[in-house]
């Protein structure tokens, strides 16, 4: 008799084993030869070698189903149990979920929900650098932190890395109490509750603390040259057009990159040019940049939302 040990990082304990370990206790009762011990993060076989390499196939199957979904079932434990070869293709996809971009938290199932959400999708996949332009509510941010948790997820990517200029909107930046990190923060709240969506606790909590998830301040970047990454520089119409550039050329051979903002909420300066406005006018004709517009039909936040930027536009017409 062998054994074999295999570790449980970055996963819900409880939700991966089940209620009492029952999840592993029917792998355990399907296999009466071996002995299947959980402990803390660590689950040990003991059997004949082919056993254990049934059982080892069966285990990774549900790490990464748990990985990709972020939960166990009992018909998937089932499913991989008489899956041949330990298949990951979980057994409940419907035809309907092909459009999904990510399994979050709380059973959040992240989908494109208007065309131009799913336009954006389809041109991420297609180009490694995408601006995506829109007004507040259309969905452009939290669409693009699902696809960069999507490359991350499926091992696209080594790390993602979600930016944004430090402006003031209508705030003394230096006036905020703490150091640099906790008056910067408030600025990325909005990430921070996109990737809580998306991810759980647990593992982002080490995809932060290991830095395979890196949320900075634009300043951060100058310098760098990020490879195998996938970059979010979000509020971009925010950032100045040298801002714009010094980071357009952080691109690595292996980066994809998608730009979001609102050309109409510049908190800028009055004297000084969005750097979102100048790269959409200087790169419009780069081939293989992709650019997506979202407008008032892709607003997904309260239905007065759409109505007040209709409002809006009128009265700058």
């Amino acid at each position: 008799m062998v054994e074999k040990v295999i570790s449980l990082e970055n996963v819900s304990l409880l939700d991966f084993l089940g209620v009492e370990n029952n999840h592993i206790r029917e792998v355990a009762a399907a296999f009466p030869m071996s002995k299947i011990i959980s402990r803390g993060n660590e689950i040990r076989v003991m059997g004949t070698p082919p056993e254990i390499l049934r059982i080892s196939d069966i285990l990774e199957s549900l790490i990464q189903h748990y990985q990709k979904y972020g939960k166990i079932t009992h018909e998937n434990v089932r499913h991989y149990l008489t899956a041949n070869g330990g298949s990951i293709a979980p057994p409940h996809v419907l035809q309907d979920e092909k459009d999904v971009i990510v399994y979050g938290t709380r059973g959040i199932v992240v989908r494109a929900k208007t065309a131009n959400q799913q336009l954006m999708v389809e041109k991420a996949a297609q180009h490694d650098l995408m601006f995506a332009v829109g007004p507040a509510g259309t969905g452009k941010t939290y669409t693009a932190v699902a696809l960069a948790v999507q490359a991350l997820k499926e091992k696209k990517v080594k790390k993602l890395i979600i930016t944004r200029p430090a402006v003031e909107a209508g705030e003394n930046l230096g006036f905020l109490p703490g150091d640099l990190k906790e008056k910067i923060d408030p600025y990325l709240r909005p990430i921070y509750d996109a990737l809580e969506d998306m991810i759980q606790s647990e593992k982002l909590k080490f995809y932060l603390e290991n830095n395979i998830i890196e949320i900075a301040p634009l300043a951060y970047m100058r310098g760098r040259t990020l490879n195998n990454a996938f970059i979010l520089l979000d509020e971009a119409q925010n950032t100045t057009p040298s801002q714009m550039k010094m980071f357009l050329t952080r691109m690595g051979p292996s980066s994809k990159v998608i730009i979001t903002g609102d050309k109409t909420q510049v908190d800028l300066p009055k004297n000084q040019q969005s750097g979102l406005r100048d790269a959409l006018e200087t790169l419009r004709h780069v081939k293989d940049i992709a650019f997506v517009e979202l407008d008032g039909r892709d607003v997904i936040r309260h239905r007065l939302v759409k109505d007040i930027l209709d409002a809006y536009e009128k009265k700058e017409k």
